[in-house]
C-alpha cells in the first residue's frame, strides 16, 4: 500500500514537475506579452527634449562642480588658517 502511494506521489511530483515547468513558460510568455503592451504605451521624448534636457543636466554638473569647488578651497583655506 505504500508502496502505491509513493508510485502515485512520486508520478504525479512528476506531472507536477512537467506541469510547472510549461506553467512557468506560459507565464513567461504572457509577460512578455504584457510587457510588449505597455512598451507601446511609454511616450518617448523627442529628439529636441532630449537635446534640452541633456543640456540643462550638464550646465547643472559645471554649476555644482564650480560651486563645489569654491565651497572646497574656502574651507580648506579657513583650516589652514586655524591650524597654522
Amino acid at each position: 500500500m505504500a508502496k502505491k502511494r509513493n508510485k502515485s506521489a512520486g508520478s504525479q511530483q512528476t506531472k507536477d514537475e512537467a506541469k510547472g515547468m510549461a506553467g512557468k513558460i506560459s507565464e513567461f510568455v504572457e509577460f512578455l506579452e504584457q510587457s510588449k503592451v505597455e512598451m507601446k504605451k511609454v511616450v518617448w521624448p523627442t529628439q529636441k527634449e532630449t537635446i534640452q534636457t541633456c543640456t540643462a543636466v550638464l550646465v547643472l554638473v559645471v554649476v555644482m562642480s564650480l560651486f563645489l569647488g569654491v565651497v572646497d578651497l574656502g574651507l580648506t583655506k579657513m583650516v589652514e588658517a586655524i591650524l597654522s
